[in-house]
């Protein structure tokens, strides 16, 4: 069955579930998950989108979806996901910052279901509260801040916090310090540029190296992901790329992804060599100030501690962290392990403890 153009999706309980690949998805379960979305306020992040799907599964990461329909056939949700062994996860991880199946606002969707073929748990990290069926296997909840930018950099600092606002006007007079120092400054909003992208790139995996992170593009996958983004230019979603010059230097850049009016703030990075001008705010103010010309009002920051997020955020939303599963003995081994990560936190030893805990939460992700 398929429903109206200008109906809005009912709450629905899903009665029945069909995995198939994404290739595999009809064309009317495609436009489901247009309407489902767009019917559900607390899924206009661009990860719910389906060309984010699209794109993680082009490039080379298997995508399964989970179709969920009611007792009258009706789609009423879809939830796509990675399968690695006997073990689910969000389409995209470990770089999907929202995740959770797209439906109407009040209908429900029967995680065990996820658990079948093979499939012992469908672990999630951030996991938005938009189908309290997921309530039982949530272990944590965490803030994901974000600001609102609508009103452009006017705006912002009106919402602001004063230490939004004092990080934003010494951004300013960076900026002009910079242009003495190094040549005129030049902020692009959208670059669509594969060289800025490849030094973006190469920049957080020295990143990575130089903080212990695991790198994320070690897997020559996830860069083509972000370059099938840079390269879909529908207005409705697709890759966003700025950049921050001074003179002939890269001084500071973004990638992220944007659906309407919500960019996610995704890889920023900046060159070390221009640390003391604290780039990543001059490229922050210049989007919130380019905002409105490019149809953004919100954007994502993202689940994080990091203290940039804290000043400058005007508000967050709450991501959880969980794992659907059958079996007792792994949820208790999962809060032994949480609570081995958060005791090594809290430790006035903590700076000491950073290596164990990296090492806790890579048991945590197997």
């Amino acid at each position: 069955m398929t429903m109206p153009a200008d109906a809005a999706p009912a709450a629905r309980t899903v009665r029945s579930v069909r995995t198939v690949g994404f290739d595999a998805l009809t064309a009317e379960e495609l436009d489901a998950w247009h309407s489902l979305r767009a019917a559900n306020p607390l899924l206009d992040s661009p990860y719910f989108h389906p060309g984010f799907a699209a794109a993680v599964h082009a490039s080379g990461f298997e995508v399964r979806v989970a179709v969920g329909r009611d007792g009258d056939g009706v789609v009423s949700a879809l939830l796509p996901h990675h399968r690695e062994g006997s073990l689910a996860r969000p389409a995209g991880w470990p770089g999907a910052d929202f995740q959770g199946p797209v439906l109407a606002p009040g209908s429900s969707f029967p995680p065990p279901a996820l658990l079948t073929g093979g499939v012992r748990g469908f672990a999630f990290d951030h996991l938005v509260e938009s189908c309290a069926d997921f309530t039982p296997w949530v272990e944590s909840r965490r803030a994901s801040p974000y600001l609102d930018v609508s009103g452009g950099l006017e705006g912002y600092l009106g919402r602001a916090s004063r230490s939004g606002r004092d990080n934003m006007a010494q951004a300013r007079r960076r900026a002009r310090r910079a242009e003495r120092d190094h040549g005129a400054v030049r902020f692009t909003a959208d670059a669509a540029d594969p060289e800025i992208l490849g030094r973006v790139v190469a920049l957080k995996r020295a990143q990575y190296a130089a903080t212990g992170v695991r790198d994320h593009f070690a897997e020559p996958g996830r860069r083509e992901l972000l370059e099938r983004l840079l390269r879909v230019r529908d207005p409705s979603f697709g890759g966003i790329l700025s950049a921050v010059h001074a003179g002939p230097h890269l001084v500071a850049a973004h990638f992220g992804i944007r659906s309407g009016n919500v960019l996610h703030w995704w890889f920023p990075v900046y060159d070390p060599a221009f640390a003391g001008l604290s780039p990543g705010w001059i490229l922050l103010r210049e989007i919130v100030a380019a905002a409105p010309a490019l149809g953004i009002t919100r954007v994502d920051l993202g689940r994080g501690d990091d203290e940039y997020k804290r000043r400058a955020r005007t508000g967050e939303t709450v991501v959880c962290q969980g794992l659907v599963t059958r079996s007792a003995a792994r949820l208790a081994l999962r809060r032994a392990r949480d609570s081995a990560v958060a005791a090594a936190k809290a430790s006035p030893l903590g700076p000491g403890l950073q290596n164990m805990t990296r090492k806790i939460r890579t048991l945590m992700r197997n």
